[in-house]
């Protein structure tokens, strides 16, 4: 029992593990262009990628809830958390991103004629979720809230972005598919985990309304969106998530 919530951490890595698995595993086929034959790698779907992530998400929330909950919580166990983090909801999103990069550059006449330094800024986002996760570790102010958008909630926004490809609502797919809508949603996520803002967390510690009430309000956007967004709450949930961490600072809101 006591390494339950190692377990459940290690199954969070497992699926970031298996989501990279799906996300490399392309098939190719033969196009011809200007009377020449190429090999191109076909950008298939990767929403098996999005439901690991999920996966992930639920696992990452569980182990915590099961650390506290046996009093097991331990060093080991945060930077093992952290470790598992920066794979499932920080190099799969990063690679996500680079694939719809690729989706949308294959969509243009001079694709042949492009570098990979394009499709590289999608790797930025790993590397602010590892830094992200590792200032975590070291802050102590960030346990009742976060300083920052969380790597979880980066990761599943980003794995939600597959899912509306594929199903399109609303006609998102299209903005999807434009690459300068593509390196503003990483400049802005990238930015997101490491700023100084205090983020909402979603532990209820209490049953004020005066405390939850942040809490509340998007558990009840969440269930009004899921029937008129369907996939596209996720993007919807995470605005609201920062606006509302915006106009009700945590750290305020639990000292009152």
């Amino acid at each position: 029992m006591k390494q339950l919530s190692n377990v459940l951490t290690l199954g969070n890595l497992f699926c970031g593990a298996i989501a990279i698995i799906f996300i490399l595993h392309a098939p190719q086929y033969i196009a011809e262009f200007n009377g020449t034959e190429y090999t191109v790698t076909n950008p298939e779907p990767i929403y098996w990628a999005s439901a690991l992530v999920v996966l992930a998400g639920i696992m990452d929330f569980f182990d915590g809830f099961v650390a506290r909950w046996l009093c097991i919580q331990s060093p080991m166990g945060k930077e093992l958390d952290s470790l598992a983090d920066v794979v499932s909801f920080g190099v799969v999103p990063g690679m996500i991103i680079f694939r719809l990069l690729r989706s949308a550059y294959m969509q243009m006449p001079d694709v042949f004629d492009i570098s990979y330094l394009n499709l590289a800024p999608a790797l930025l986002v790993p590397c602010f979720a590892a830094y992200r996760l590792a200032k975590f570790n070291l802050d102590t102010r960030q346990t009742d809230f976060f300083i920052g958008v969380p790597t979880p909630a980066v990761g599943l926004l980003v794995a939600s972005f597959p899912l509306i490809m594929l199903y399109n609502p609303f006609n998102l797919a299209h903005w999807l598919q434009n690459i300068w809508v593509l390196y503003v949603i990483i400049v802005l996520l990238c930015y997101l985990m490491v700023a100084e803002i205090p983020m909402l967390s979603m532990k209820f510690k209490s049953f004020r309304l005066a405390q939850n009430w942040p809490r509340l309000l998007l558990v009840v956007l969440l269930l009004i969106g899921i029937p008129v967004l369907k996939y596209a709450v996720v993007p919807f949930l995470f605005v609201c998530y920062v606006i509302i961490s915006l106009i009700a600072p945590p750290g305020r809101t639990i000292n009152n």
